[in-house]
């Protein structure tokens, strides 16, 4: 308990030392000198309020677990009312702090292969719904900053209270001229200056307590944020990479692409700090009553959500990497058809096109590989494209899992539905038994993959909770949408690469055999999926 305490308190000192250093550095490279100097005023406090939480947190640890027996009953109920109590103080500072802390606790909040489950529930439910709202005075300056007027004379109509507030931006709801319905994104005021100032101070708390607790190591996460956040606070790069998405659809996957939405840009009305779009009716991804009220069937929006994504990490390499709940809509699509079920059609709408990753030629065909290796529990294929994404051949094992949610026994097992997670409670204990056991492998995995593979499993992370909320848990059409796309991607690696006869033929009959194996798996799950509609209600999922 000393050391512990003995490090918060020197955590504290050298917050203290060194906010004067953040403070004169954002002031030298700020672009406005006095609002930088305004907020200067705030470095030490932060600094200070990271040092307290951190040491906070340490001593509660420290304490309550003192004396009691390691796998004792007494120990893991007390282990599990400070996890609660440190994710609550946690969420917190966040709060408190605003900005770049959200985006980390929201990252921190998917992180359910390494951090306890109490962290993941308190941050996850809590860091997408109670973002900090900027007043209309604050997007006044923004306005008159970005288009030299106030919003109400851009517009014809502008809402001054917000539809929905993040960690970066809040969009309001407004009319144009011409009578058009838009949504505008507008950053908080001065994110630049607080980004860059957060930015250092999260990186000196997490480098000090890796320096005191090795363990600790989420150095690899401050690095991420360091490279996407400038994009995020971008917001033409988000228009433009809405733009590509679409068009990666129409040209790459065009049997999919009137089932994807992104809005509209205006770009007349849009600049760097503000983001002006088509306003999108719709049900959020997670919210099961309106969706069914619409007419769409659950399964088929799952299905829609693997589909979409699985073309854009096999076959576009270029990914969405944050579809999280608020960044999902679903509507019918535009026809309004019916099947013979009396169910619509869904249309998915992509929002919050800030956070994209492009995957290389041989990371995407390496990508595609492990995941078809998974999927039909090929363990040579596995350990071979998990060290070539850089997980070395130590950690094969570990990474299937992180990848899965699945322990190994599990991934090589031959059965159909071997990675399905249903998310019941021994589930959930078991997955938290390993991330606990294997706190420090799983560390040493993630400071190895590259950056672009750690946003490969946030993204996978935020979807796999999407289809939780959509499901109760994953399902079998979600692997086998997920193996066909990754095999199909294989395979027209192959083609383009095959160099002779042979070759293309070698290739040519491994396709035919793969969609003889596909279809097998097709009919096996239609069968599946009658037995459940006969022995369930309508209105249950299935």
């Amino acid at each position: 308990m000393g050391s512990l305490w003995r490090a918060g308190k020197k955590l504290s000192l050298v917050a203290s030392a060194a906010a004067g250093g953040t403070a004169a550095a954002l002031i030298a490279t700020s672009d406005d000198p006095a609002t930088a100097l305004r907020l200067c005023a705030t470095v030490p406090h932060r600094l200070l309020r990271d040092a307290v939480t951190a040491a906070n947190i340490a001593f509660d640890y420290e304490y309550s677990l003192r004396g009691l027996r390691e796998g004792s009953i007494e120990r893991e109920m007390v282990k599990h009312e400070v996890h609660l109590r440190s994710a609550e103080k946690l969420r917190d500072l966040c709060f408190k702090n605003g900005g770049i802390y959200i985006k980390l606790g929201q990252h921190l909040g998917q992180l359910e292969y390494l951090v306890p489950q109490e962290y993941v529930i308190t941050l996850r439910e809590s860091m997408l719904n109670r973002c900090p709202v900027s007043s209309y005075e604050q997007i006044c300056e923004v306005f008159k900053r970005e288009l030299g007027d106030t919003p109400e004379n851009i517009f014809a109509e502008f809402d001054p209270i917000p539809i929905a507030s993040a960690s970066l931006a809040q969009v309001h709801v407004a009319h144009t001229h011409d009578g058009q319905k838009v949504a505008v994104k507008v950053q908080h005021a001065h994110m630049t200056e607080t980004a860059a100032a957060d930015h250092a101070t999260v990186e000196l708390v997490v480098n000090t307590l890796h320096r005191f607790f090795p363990s600790f190591d989420y150095r690899w996460l401050i690095d991420e944020i360091n490279d996407s956040l400038p994009k995020e606070l971008d917001f033409l790069v988000e228009a433009k990479n809405s733009e590509k998405c679409v068009e990666n659809f129409r040209k790459l996957s065009p049997h999919v692409a009137n089932y994807v939405y992104a809005p509209k840009v205006y770009w007349n009305l849009s600049t760097s700090k503000l983001l002006t779009m088509e306003f999108m009716d719709g049900a959020h991804i997670n919210d099961i009553k309106t969706i069914r009220k619409l007419g769409i069937h659950p399964h088929e929006l799952s299905k829609l959500v693997s589909q979409t994504f699985a073309e854009m990490m096999f076959k576009h390499g270029f990914v969405h990497c944050d579809p999280h709940s608020a960044n999902l809509l679903v509507r019918p699509m535009p026809s309004g058809k019916r099947n013979i079920l009396g169910w619509r059609k869904p249309q998915l709408i992509l929002l919050d096109h800030g956070l994209y990753k492009e995957l290389d030629f041989d990371t995407r065909t390496n990508y595609a590989s492990l995941w078809k290796a998974l999927v039909f529990s090929d363990v040579s294929a596995i350990k071979e494209y998990s060290a070539k994404l850089g997980a070395g051949e130590d950690l094969y094992v570990l990474f299937a899992g992180v990848l899965t949610m699945r322990p190994w026994k599990r991934v090589v097992d031959q059965s159909l539905d071997h990675l399905v997670f249903n998310g019941t409670e021994s589930e959930i204990s078991e997955l938290q038994m390993y991330a606990s056991e294997y706190f420090h492998q799983i560390s040493e995995l993630l400071r190895r993959l590259p950056r672009v593979i750690l946003l490969m499993l946030k993204t996978n992370d935020c979807l796999r909770a999407v289809n939780n909320s959509l499901l109760q848990g994953s399902s079998l059409d979600t692997f086998f949408i997920i193996g066909k796309i990754s095999s199909e991607a294989v395979i027209d690696v192959k083609m383009s690469q095959s160099k002779s006869l042979l070759s293309w033929l070698n290739v040519r009959l491994e396709k035919i055999l793969l969609e003889v194996r596909l279809w097998g798996i097709q009919i096996v799950l239609w069968i599946y999926q009658i037995r459940k509609a006969l022995s369930w209600s309508d209105q249950g999922l299935v």
